[in-house]
């Protein structure tokens, strides 16, 4: 027999459950690739658009090989995982909460942004650009329809961040800073995780709730020590640059070869910086290293721009002090409303296009300086 308190427990959850089940109703869509790519370029501004990568999600990451593959197994007519999408209420817009590689890719390969590369299948592609397709063939590649599971617009954004956590860790595999700490033991990574736990670093820079816990401070101040010590190349060696590797690997490399070569001068020189910059952006940035004041998270393209670009100002100029940066409107919702850092939704870390975030930010403040 089912107690009273028994039976309150399942009622209680049977409430439960129906109470979250209309919080993440959802339906399928199908769109042209063209009319994809068309609503996620017509803006400037990604989030402006009416299909955008949100802001945690801004970093292109697949290679070129990955890319090729994608566009290879879409011409070739194989199915591809579906778009998850989530519709926001006040705007009516379509947020990207799994498929911004694949999104960004077509956008990329449609307006001759990506060559395609190692193809096996279709090895007769290798090499081509989407101009390079009989006219024909641009035509059908525009009108294949993707599928979307469009999240219901009455999932608010707690719920939208719950589901892009659900499919990111349905086998959670280490992050590359997990690993690194692993495999690259020794007293640079540790001050790496060190300075991610400096208190006004934390405030500055808050995470994404997915990325916490997971070191992404420790990844961001990584970053922060390689790119601003070997900018404006980017290169560690002959065979070893940005260009070549990308990131991942960079970062690798860089903390590699300060496993056997970190001495205490070089220790202390790189907390004076990182300290010194911190102070800066803290004083002269309003909302840290984020994009806008109402922003959760700091993106990993933003925070790159606006702590190298701010440690080489001050590189320039040790006392740099700043006037009339911002204006009193700009305060209340952008605090790069007085900034338009150049985040390219493509190739995010091409070396060109970190030169130009980077430069931008420092050629500012120094222009602004007292």
């Amino acid at each position: 027999m089912v107690s009273a308190l028994l039976k309150d427990r399942i009622s209680t959850a049977e409430d439960q459950i129906e109470d979250r089940r209309q919080e993440i109703a959802y339906d399928t869509r199908e769109f042209t690739i063209e009319y994809i790519v068309n609503k996620y370029l017509e803006k400037n501004d990604d989030e402006l658009s009416d299909i955008y990568v949100p802001e945690y999600q801004r970093e292109f990451v697949w290679d070129i090989n990955r890319q090729s593959r994608l566009i290879e197994s879409i011409v070739l007519g194989l199915p591809i995982p579906l778009l998850f999408v989530a519709e926001i209420k006040e705007s009516g817009k379509l947020e990207i909460v799994d498929g911004s590689q694949r999104v960004r890719t077509l956008a990329a390969f449609i307006t001759n942004q990506l060559r395609l590369t190692n193809l096996r299948t279709l090895d007769s592609l290798n090499s081509f650009k989407f101009e390079d397709f009989a006219p024909s063939r641009q035509r059908k590649f525009k009108n294949i329809p993707i599928r979307m599971l469009v999240l219901s617009d009455r999932a608010n954004e707690s719920v939208r961040n719950d589901m892009f956590d659900r499919i990111n860790t349905s086998s959670l595999d280490l992050t590359p800073m997990e690993t690194r700490r692993g495999v690259y033991r020794g007293d640079f990574i540790n001050f790496v995780f060190e300075c991610s736990k400096n208190k006004k670093f934390v405030e500055l820079c808050p995470i994404y709730k997915y990325f916490q816990n997971r070191h992404e401070e420790a990844e961001l101040v990584l970053r922060f020590f390689a790119f601003s010590e070997t900018y404006p190349k980017f290169r560690l060696s002959d065979k070893t640059d940005l260009e070549r590797t990308g990131v991942a690997r960079f970062l690798d490399e860089y903390v590699l070869s300060k496993r056997e070569n970190f001495t205490d001068e070089e220790r202390k020189q790189k907390l004076f910086d990182f300290e010194k910059m911190i102070e800066f952006v803290g004083i002269n940035f309003p909302s840290g290293f984020k994009k806008r004041f109402d922003s959760e998270a700091t993106g990993r393209p933003y925070f790159e721009a606006i702590s190298v670009g701010s440690y080489l100002a001050l590189k320039e100029k040790q006392n740099l002090q700043i006037k009339n940066l911002w204006n009193s409107g700009e305060r209340n919702n952008h605090q790069l409303g007085a900034f338009d850092i150049p985040i390219d939704r493509y190739q995010t870390h091409k070396p060109a296009n970190m030169l130009k975030r980077i430069d931008y930010v420092k050629e500012k403040l120094l222009s602004h300086s007292l």
